[in-house]
């Protein structure tokens, strides 16, 4: 799911490298072009466009060039590829909160869910997890970072006792050593440009302002069952340590490779093996260098907004991610400013009642208020 974006093209990449994989769906939301040059390359069964205005353009391209893929199109034919008898694994590789229902329909029909869209735990967090015990699925992080914990606690999801913390790294960005008083003539094309990673534009925003971090320390909350408390974020600009786990007897395990996703795609893919991802391996007698520093709150505020949030409610982790995602999209739109991105997340996320949220269907209907909150505190941006 979301074969036309950046982990979904590297997805495909990995699985080129394999004989013994095969692909039953690609979904996508408008890029038809794209997927169906990716339909030939890898003959699915169903190819499934969440755009149903794009669904002729689809067909018709299927047609035209001879191949047997069915074109689908909207939000229920994506639940229908995620629940198909015919799949095992799910790479759940759709961006932002869009995601979370095509992902929850892979967990609650019992797959094993590859997540590479954070935002699913993020906003549903125990009814996802709930929903994945209680069909027999899995879920296997595709995150760098949480991969990496997943690698170091031995392929498994449950923190024991001996551990003392999880260290989730990041690079800091691409404004890590820029002047603050520079910052609110951030472009949203200074913003994509990650020093190490090559990413789609939302989420190199939010690595530009380490809301990926913060995303990312709620997820390892839920992943792996622990309070916010047992996780550190450090910074290491040169991205080649993915995450670090800590344990009570003072050994720290690190997951060390290149700053290439294709590692954790392909470690997700064959788990509990092994397989070819492409990747070239580290280079460590010519002089690799790696440090390590706290993060400025000052230079990322929403740091200590996502630590807050991740102690709270789902409701208010819903907030979160609404908002961050209105706001990303406008400042990408050079609608905003860069420097408006947290005052939005941060009124948006005070401005919303607390609530329950017993199902996904409170959360999508929760989410989608919020968003239109968020919208009403971007106008005072003006």
């Amino acid at each position: 799911m979301g074969s036309t974006g950046s982990i979904g093209q590297q997805t495909l990449a990995v699985m080129a490298e394999q004989t013994d994989l095969f692909v039953y769906a690609l979904t996508a939301h408008s890029q038809v072009d794209q997927l169906i040059s990716q339909c030939e390359a890898v003959a699915p069964h169903v190819a499934v466009v969440s755009d149903p205005s794009q669904y002729a353009a689809l067909a018709e391209g299927l047609k035209m060039r001879g191949l047997k893929t069915e074109a689908r199109a909207g939000r229920e034919a994506l639940r229908s590829v995620a629940e198909a008898d015919e799949v095992s694994h799910v790479m759940a590789a759709i961006v932002g909160g869009s995601g979370l229902e095509p992902t929850y329909a892979a967990a609650a029909a019992g797959k094993t869910v590859l997540l590479a869209n954070k935002e699913s735990l993020v906003m549903s967090g125990e009814l996802f997890l709930s929903s994945i015990e209680r069909t027999g699925g899995e879920v296997i992080p595709v995150d760098s970072e949480h991969n990496a914990i997943f690698q170091c606690l031995g392929n498994s999801r449950a923190v024991g006792s001996t551990v003392a913390k999880l260290l989730l790294t990041g690079s800091g960005g691409p404004f890590l050593e820029r002047p603050m008083d520079s910052f609110d003539s951030i472009t949203p094309a200074e913003a994509c440009l990650h020093p190490n990673w090559s990413m789609g534009r939302k989420i190199s925003v939010d690595s530009a302002t380490m809301m990926n971090k913060g995303l990312e320390l709620i997820e390892a909350c839920f992943l792996f069952g622990v309070p916010s408390a047992k996780i550190d974020i450090v910074i290491h600009p040169q991205s080649v340590v993915h995450s670090m786990v800590a344990f009570e007897d003072g050994s720290v395990l690190a997951q060390m490779g290149q700053p290439d996703m294709r590692t954790p795609i392909a470690s997700a893919l064959a788990w509990p093996e092994r397989m070819t991802s492409g990747v070239s391996p580290l280079d460590f007698v010519s002089g690799l260098q790696l440090s390590f520093r706290a993060p400025d709150h000052d230079r990322f505020p929403l740091l200590d907004l996502c630590r807050q949030v991740a102690a709270g409610g789902q409701s208010v982790k819903v907030a979160l991610n609404a908002a961050n995602e209105v706001a990303v999209d406008a400042f990408l739109q050079e609608r905003i400013r860069f420097t408006d991105i947290e005052r939005i997340v941060k009124t948006t996320v005070d401005a919303m009642a607390i609530e329950e949220l017993p199902s996904i269907e409170a959360v999508l209907s929760f989410d989608s208020r919020c968003r239109l909150e968020a919208q009403r505190q971007m106008t005072k941006c003006f």
